[in-house]
C-alpha cells in the first residue's frame, strides 16, 4: 500500500507564526532593556569597575618624627623595614599560601591565619593585607626567589621605629607598636599594620610625631604585575621633637643605678625643664617595635624588679625625712613654729601606751628650728607634727603638690596620697589617732610621694615658691601651676637648714659639698616594714633585701644664675646619705664643672 502526501491541502498554522513573531519581539525586548541597565543605567558603575581592574592604588608610609636630645643628638630614627603582604585576588589558594609563609618565616599558621581574618574586614582584595611586619633579611631573600611560584605576595618597604638608647630611654620616649582594632576603630587614618605610639613620649605625641600618609596609584596587568606609577598625594613626615633631657647626665644617672632599683630626677628649678629622668631597671623598647614575642613580654611581666615601671612618676613611696621640709614649712606657715626655740631630745618620745623613737638612739639633745632639719631629729617633728595635727600638714603638703599629679607629659602618673581624717575613715573605717599625726610628721604611715614631686618642691624652695609643671620639650614654654603657701622669708629659712645640711659639721649630707657650688640637701630614710629586734641585731648588708629601708635625697644646686633641683630614691638602700647621696654628687659635678664621676665598684 502506497501513501502520498497532499501539500496542497495543507496550510500553515496561524496561530503558530503569531506566537513566534511575539517570542522574537519578546526577546528584543529582553535583550534592549537589558543593553540600556548594562549601558546606561549601570554604566558609570560597570566602567569604574572596569578601570579599578587596571589602576590600582595604595598607601605610602610617612616616616615618623624624628626624637633629639637637647643638644640635637638623634634619640629616635626611622629605619627601613621589610612587610610581607598578601593580595587576596591574585592568591589562587589562600590555605596554602599562609602555609607556605608559615614555613618561611616560624610564625604559626593559626597566627596567620588570625591576621588574615582580622585584615580582610579592613583590607581590599587588591590591596596588600600585611602577613608579617618585620622580616629578616633572610626570609626576605627566600620569599623573593620563591615569589612567582606564590601569585599574590609581595614585598613592602616601611619605616620601622628604631631607639639609639633603648633602654636608657625607654621609660621616656616608650614605644610604638601596630594598631589593635580598638585605635584603628577610634583613627580612620590607621590600617591593619600601622604602628602607632603605645607608651611614653611616643604615646602622648602620637598625632605629632606620626604623619601624613600618602597616596600611590599604579596600572597592573592581567597577573597583577605593575606596569606603570604616579603619586596622587605625598607623604607628609611627623614632627620633629627636641627634649629637654641632656642624653649624657641621663647617661651618667642609668650608669650609677645600674643593678639598683631606684629613680633619679633632675629638674631646672627656673623653667621646670627636665634635665634627667631614670628609672633602674629598664627595658629595650627596641623590642616592642620590632614584635615582641610572647616569651619575651612574660618574661618582662614577670620579673620582680618590675622594669616596665617608671619609678620617677609611677612609683609612689614613704618619703621619709624628706617630707619634714614640707612639715617645717606647715609650721612656719601656720605660724606655730619659733625658730629659736629649743625641743629636748632624748631619744624617744612616749605617746599614750607607745613609744616613738629618733633615729638617733641617745637623743640629739637641745635642738631648734634649724638644727632639727639638719640633723633631721625625729623627736622635734614629733612634737611639731603633734602641734600641727594632720588636718595642718595635709593641707599644706596639698599645696605643695604632693598628692596631686604633676601633669607631667607621660602617661600613667601617679598622684601619691596624702593623708587626712576622711581618707582614713573612708580607707580602713577607723578613727584618725595621735600617733599618726608623729608618724606623718616624719614622713611614714600613709604618705607616699613620688621621686618627682620631691624635685618640683624642692625647686619651689628656691625659685620663689613657684609650683613648676615639669616640662619634657625644650620649646616648651614654663607654665607656674601654684604658689607654695611660704613667704621669702620662711623659704629662706628651710634653704637656709638645707645649705648647712651639707656645709655643716653635723649635716646629714655632708658629701654633696661641691666647691664654688651653693649646694642644700635633705636626706631621707624610709622604713618599708617594721624591723623585728632579731633583724636590728643584724648589720646592713646582712638585712634580706626586701627588709631594708629606702634611700632618699634631695638636693638644690646653684651658680652662675643656673639653679637645679635634683631628687633620688633607691630602694632598700638603707641610708639616704650613703645610698642615695653618691648619685646626687655625680649629678652636681656634672651640671657645674662637666666631671663624669665613674660610680665606685660595689661592695658585696
Amino acid at each position: 500500500m502506497t501513501y502520498t502526501f497532499d501539500q496542497s491541502n495543507q496550510e500553515p498554522p496561524k496561530q503558530g507564526l503569531l506566537l513566534l513573531q511575539i517570542l522574537i519581539l519578546t526577546l528584543f525586548c529582553v535583550f534592549a532593556l537589558r543593553l540600556w541597565y548594562l549601558q546606561i543605567h549601570r554604566g558609570e558603575e560597570y566602567a569604574a569597575k572596569a578601570r579599578e581592574n587596571q589602576l590600582r592604588q595604595e598607601a605610602i608610609f610617612a616616616p615618623r618624627g624624628l626624637i633629639r636630645d637637647r643638644n640635637g643628638e638623634l634619640l629616635a630614627v626611622n629605619e627601613p623595614a621589610y612587610a610581607l603582604g598578601l593580595v587576596r585576588e591574585d592568591c589562587k589558594d589562600i590555605d596554602a599560601t599562609l602555609e607556605q609563609v608559615g614555613r618561611w618565616t616560624g610564625i604559626p599558621v593559626k597566627d596567620l591565619k588570625a591576621v588574615y581574618q582580622k585584615g580582610r574586614r579592613r583590607v581590599k582584595p587588591f590591596e596588600p593585607l600585611i602577613l608579617a611586619p618585620d622580616l629578616t633579611f633572610e626570609q626576605m631573600a627566600i620569599i623573593e626567589a620563591n615569589q612567582l611560584h606564590w601569585p599574590g605576595l609581595e614585598i613592602r618597604i616601611r619605616p620601622r621605629r628604631q631607639y639609639k638608647y633603648g633602654v636608657m630611654m625607654a621609660h621616656l620616649l616608650g614605644y610604638v607598636a601596630e594598631a589593635n582594632e580598638s585605635e584603628m576603630s577610634k583613627d580612620p587614618a590607621l590600617a591593619l599594620g600601622d604602628e602607632v605610639g603605645k607608651q611614653g613620649l611616643e604615646f602622648m605625641l602620637e598625632q605629632q610625631l606620626r604623619g601624613a600618609k600618602g597616596l600611590r596609584q599604579f596600572e597592573v596587568d592581567v597577573n597583577g604585575r605593575k606596569l606603570d606609577e604616579r603619586v596622587l598625594k605625598k607623604p607628609k613626615a611627623g614632627h620633629e621633637v627636641d627634649l629637654s633631657i641632656d642624653l649624657g647626665l641621663q647617661q651618667l644617672v642609668t650608669d650609677w643605678l645600674e643593678g639598683e632599683a631606684g629613680a633619679v630626677v633632675v629638674m631646672d628649678a627656673d623653667t621646670g625643664q627636665l634635665h634627667a629622668l631614670v628609672s633602674s631597671p629598664s627595658f629595650d623598647s627596641n623590642a616592642f617595635s620590632s614584635g615582641l614575642s610572647t616569651e619575651q613580654w612574660n618574661t618582662l611581666r614577670d620579673d620582680p624588679m618590675h622594669p616596665l615601671q617608671n619609678r620617677a612618676i609611677q612609683s609612689v613611696y614613704p618619703p621619709g625625712s624628706v617630707f619634714k621640709l614640707a612639715i617645717a614649712g606647715a609650721g612656719l606657715s601656720n605660724k606655730m613654729v619659733d625658730i629659736h626655740e629649743t625641743v629636748f631630745c632624748s631619744g624617744s618620745l612616749k605617746l599614750g601606751r607607745h613609744v616613738f623613737r629618733c633615729w638617733r638612739r641617745g637623743g640629739h639633745g637641745k635642738v631648734n628650728f634649724e638644727r632639727a632639719l639638719v640633723e633631721s631629729c625625729d623627736v622635734y617633728f614629733y612634737k611639731l607634727g603633734k602641734k600641727l595635727t594632720v588636718d595642718r600638714m595635709s593641707e599644706f603638703a596639698t599645696a605643695c603638690g604632693y598628692g596631686v599629679k604633676t601633669g607631667i607629659q607621660l602617661p600613667h602618673e601617679k598622684a601619691g596620697n596624702i593623708p587626712t581624717r576622711e581618707w582614713k575613715r573612708r580607707r580602713f573605717g577607723e578613727r584618725w589617732q595621735g600617733g599618726d599625726d608623729l608618724n606623718m610628721a616624719i614622713g611614714q604611715g600613709y604618705t607616699l610621694v613620688s621621686p618627682l614631686q620631691v624635685a618640683r618642691f624642692v625647686a619651689a624652695m628656691i625659685n620663689g615658691g613657684k609650683l613648676l609643671k615639669p616640662q619634657l620639650l625644650k620649646d616648651d614654654k614654663v607654665a607656674v601651676l601654684s604658689q607654695v603657701p611660704l613667704s621669702d622669708g620662711e623659704r629662706a629659712l628651710i634653704k637656709k637648714a638645707m645649705r648647712n645640711t651639707v656645709d655643716g659639721p653635723r649635716g646629714t649630707a655632708r658629701r654633696l659639698r661641691t666647691k664654688g657650688v651653693d649646694v642644700g640637701g635633705k636626706t631621707g630614710t624610709a622604713q618599708v616594714v617594721r624591723l623585728t629586734d632579731e633583724l636590728k641585731k643584724l648589720k646592713d648588708e646582712e638585712i634580706p633585701y626586701k627588709y631594708r629601708d629606702h634611700a632618699w635625697m634631695c638636693s638644690y644646686a646653684e651658680k652662675d644664675g643656673r639653679r637645679f633641683a635634683i631628687a633620688a630614691l633607691v630602694e632598700h638602700g638603707l641610708h639616704g646619705a650613703s645610698g642615695a647621696g653618691p648619685v646626687v654628687k655625680a649629678v652636681i659635678e656634672y651640671l657645674f664643672n662637666g666631671k663624669t664621676l665613674k660610680r665606685p665598684p660595689k661592695k658585696h
